[in-house]
């Protein structure tokens, strides 16, 4: 058998792009990083609501913001969770605490005091930085974490004196987004910057398989674990992201959209670190809600890439000002996160003159595992090609190679793969077995190497590229003391691709809608709250008593269709 029988999707790869990279290029992303604040210095790294800041800044901030750390007697090791949407506060406090050599715990700003609570317990943050807008759902669980060093900024912290001024009193008074919060001995982020200055970062040992990141995700089963992610396999895939864009972009020159949150692994690798160490200015937006937002940056900047959801694509393309532009200079636009739609594919390369290349990958493989290819040379509706050095097969449920075309369980192996789940060997021995990361994706691959996703092995939902597991959404609305039982399965929707929907066995007979979803709110992240309620008298179970959420979603599909054809 020769390699590309065996590997089939190698002679599909763009000329330009390698059959491998070098995991090792760089020891460390902190390596990786010296080497692109010295190469592109005077270059305009980030720039967020009309600040923009060069490799330079960045550079010296964060080394000051490093320091800070370590006066404040962090050491090495210890975890820091950084919360807040797109700002650019968190690339200078990622880079400062990768240099200071501490752990990063990326947050969704967004989760309740019971999310927040299990990841930093889960975790041990020592540490956090933290929005204002969120600042008052720490105070609640902070007493019930090792959390002692607190860092608050604002939105338009770093956006200069007037501007600044002028956003944080819109955003406080206007728009009453900060609720009031204390917390004793909390600084500003400004603060720390300013009291860095004063101090160095300690030398310490960094190496290729320490762990840099502890990337919260469902995984393939169960409850929020943290992926660990390691030097080495960051700077693989961001090698591997380097590898697939560089026929097609030139250093020093791109501009990238960042409308996707910094803290979900996606942005965080191909924006934060691959097009970082590329010389590409992000251009970061705050809110992507506000189609407005990412419409004036297009009209601002030279934008040359973007990446997204395909929820974030289908928006713009139903917003008739962006569809009317005209302008776009974009060169490359990647999806990922959920399934590109072959219409919005479509749509995007009629609308913005640029293809729309669909990838895969998932938190625990840093996350990219594959890509079509960005010339648009690709498949619509196939996840694409392995990126280098990586291999993928898809197999049956006893591990073993199924034939060409047939359908299995995709299973990846390659340097970005995650060391494994922080404190959780049993799940880790079941979600890597023999160096393979079992996905729990049910797919397929053709002659050309091309990777199809045809169903999910388990019945994680995928609301706008975020994993909601059922567990967790049934252990939240069970704890109602209004409720006897509860089923939460995903349901197609319009705008996020999938909503959750929940069964509901009453206890008592006056719990309503509204009452419910109410208390859903309270106690769930806004893309995991059910966005249907079906009381019912019972749920279907097995003769064991397990609820079959199996059946549930063929009813509700032959409902759908019921309703479709009448």
């Amino acid at each position: 058998m020769n390699v590309y029988e065996e590997r089939p999707w190698l002679k599909n790869y763009p000329q330009g792009v390698p059959a491998n990279i070098n995991p090792d290029s760089y020891a460390t992303v902190v390596e990786m990083l010296e080497e692109s604040f010295q190469k592109y210095s005077n270059l305009p790294a980030f720039a967020c609501m009309g600040k923009t800041l060069t490799f330079a800044q960045v550079d010296r901030l964060s080394k000051q913001f490093g320091a800070y750390l370590h006066a404040r007697g962090l050491e090495p090791g210890d975890k820091i969770a950084l919360m807040m949407p797109n700002l650019l506060q968190y690339p200078i406090a990622l880079f400062g605490a990768l240099r200071a050599g501490l752990v990063v715990v990326n947050t969704n700003p967004l989760y309740t005091p019971r999310e927040m609570h299990h990841q930093f317990t889960d975790a041990g943050a020592k540490a956090i930085v933290i929005c204002e807008n969120f600042a008052a759902n720490l105070q609640k669980i902070m007493g019930d974490t090792e959390i002692k060093t607190v860092i608050v900024t604002s939105i338009g912290e770093m956006l200069g004196p007037i501007k600044g001024a002028l956003v944080n009193f819109v955003v406080r008074h206007v728009k009453k987004m900060v609720p009031k919060w204390y917390i004793p001995n909390a600084v500003t982020f400004t603060d720390a910057l300013r009291d860095g200055k004063k101090f160095l970062i300690k030398k310490f040992d960094n190496y290729p398989d320490d762990v840099i990141l502890l990337q919260y995700t469902g995984g393939t089963t169960g409850v929020s674990k943290g992926a660990m992610l390691t030097n080495r396999n960051l700077v693989a895939n961001m090698m591997q992201m380097r590898a697939i864009m560089s026929p097609f972009l030139k250093e020093r020159e791109e501009v990238a959209l960042c409308p996707l949150p910094l803290y979900h692994i996606f942005a965080f690798t191909v924006n934060c670190l691959g097009l970082f160490s590329f010389g590409a200015l992000n251009v970061l937006i705050t809110n992507p809600r506000e189609l407005k937002t990412i419409l004036d940056a297009f009209k601002k900047y030279p934008i040359t890439l973007m990446t997204g959801v395909n929820t974030l694509f289908n928006g713009l393309l139903h917003f008739e000002p962006f569809t009317s532009f005209g302008g776009f200079k974009l060169k490359v636009t990647i999806g990922g996160g959920m399934a590109v739609q072959r219409v919005v594919a479509e749509r995007w390369q009629q609308v913005t003159g640029c293809p729309l290349a669909e990838g895969y990958g998932m938190t625990e493989a840093s996350p990219v595992v594959s890509c079509n290819p960005l010339d648009g040379t690709g498949k619509i509706g196939s996840i694409g090609l392995p990126v280098p050095s990586t291999d993928l097969r898809v197999v049956n449920e006893q591990d073993q190679i199924v034939p060409l075309g047939e359908v299995g369980e995709i299973q990846v192996k390659g340097p970005q793969v995650m060391l494994g789940y922080y404190n959780r060997p049993d799940e880790t021995a079941k979600t890597i077995r023999d160096g393979w990361l079992c996905t729990g994706d049910i797919g397929k691959m053709d002659k050309d190497g091309y990777f199809y996703i045809v169903d999910r092995k388990k019945d994680m939902i995928l609301v706008s590229g975020f994993n909601v597991f059922p567990n967790e959404i049934e252990d939240v609305v069970a704890a109602h003391p209004k409720v006897l039982e509860v089923a939460a399965i995903g349901v197609p929707h319009e705008k996020s691709g999938e909503a959750v929907k929940i069964f509901v066995v009453k206890k008592d007979p006056s719990l309503s809608e509204q009452e419910l979803m109410s208390y859903c709110r309270d106690n769930l992240t806004g893309y995991k709250v059910p966005k249907e309620v079906e009381f019912v008298d019972e749920l279907p179970k097995s003769n064991v008593g397990k609820i079959l959420r199996r059946i549930l979603r063929e009813r509700e599909l032959t409902k759908r269709q019921q309703h479709t054809a009448s």
